[in-house]
């Protein structure tokens, strides 16, 4: 299900897509966050603005349907995609990409661990004209880290954890990205319409794969600083979820570091035979696989 605002029929220029999933004790926080960042920004010469894309990945606490109600009365540009069953974050992120309008698409959590000035210095970036990519980095040398004393450990913890896994990320992939894992990172629409077609994880190392194949397909991967705000010991990961994208990242490599010259560009021959003729990014049909669900993207 697809619901929109009546502010949001006008072409945008960025769109930000919240993958979201069970967080019905802090939407409202997120949503109003959102509304303030999107009222206060200008618009783009010539065209419209930001608009904003909540994709509910199978929520069952309630979160869709609070999303989809506030939605239908908003006064700012913001879309709502539902849909039954959990398919994981990366599938509703490649899903919310494929689905956005503007000419720069971004995607953050929707805890908004990342402030929202960081979204702003990421499009920026992207309309400079001199990326096709850019990714928040918590390890970049101008990156801020605000702890309370009280996290400070959960923090230290955290950081060890991504520098391990960045580590492992090294050795099966090569990517030579100190944080591949930031949930943070924004794309042209051109770079989506040859990058959405070639992704198939629907975990977490979606952001990995993102990069891998942004990599072998030759597009300009920039990294930007950020803000990192520690609020809770809130988190995604768990050792349950460490195992399962310790085995994504190897089927990744696997899937793909083992092909031969040919194979790619066979893959990337038939992912252009999905691409519409006006080269936009791929509809929901497109990305699902066949799935009969192509109504959610028109």
């Amino acid at each position: 299900m697809l619901v929109e605002s009546s502010c949001g029929r006008v072409e945008p220029m960025v769109t930000l897509v919240l993958p979201t999933y069970n967080y019905r004790a802090g939407i409202e926080r997120t949503w109003a966050s959102v509304r303030a960042f999107l009222l206060a920004q200008e618009p783009w010469p010539g065209r419209g603005g930001w608009e904003a894309l909540f994709v509910c990945d199978g929520c069952t606490d309630g979160t869709d349907h609070w999303l989809i109600e506030a939605t239908r009365r908003a006064d700012f540009a913001v879309r709502t995609l539902a849909y039954a069953h959990n398919r994981g974050k990366g599938y509703a992120v490649r899903l919310g990409l494929a689905c956005g309008r503007g000419r720069f698409r971004l995607f953050t959590d929707v805890d908004l661990a990342y402030a929202l000035t960081d979204v702003q210095r990421l499009a920026d970036e992207l309309a400079l004209g001199q990326a096709d990519v850019v990714i928040g980095s918590r390890e970049h040398p101008a990156s801020r880290l605000t702890v309370p004393t009280r996290l400070q450990w959960h923090a230290l913890r955290r950081s060890l954890q991504g520098r391990a896994f960045a580590a492992v990320v090294r050795c099966l992939l090569g990517l030579r990205y100190a944080d591949t894992q930031a949930g943070l990172k924004g794309f042209t629409a051109t770079a989506l319409s040859r990058l959405l077609p070639l992704l198939r994880c629907d975990g977490f190392c979606v952001d990995c794969e993102m990069l891998w194949v942004s990599e072998w397909l030759g597009l300009r991967v920039a990294e930007v600083p950020v803000e990192v705000r520690y609020e809770s010991t809130a988190s995604t990961t768990n050792l349950r979820t460490v195992g399962a994208m310790l085995l994504e990242l190897w089927r990744l490599r696997r899937g793909w570091a083992s092909k031969s010259t040919v194979g790619m560009l066979s893959a990337l021959s038939l992912s252009r035979h999905v691409l519409p003729t006006d080269g936009q990014p791929p509809t929901l049909a497109r990305i699902t696989r066949g799935t009969p669900s192509h109504h959610y993207c028109r």
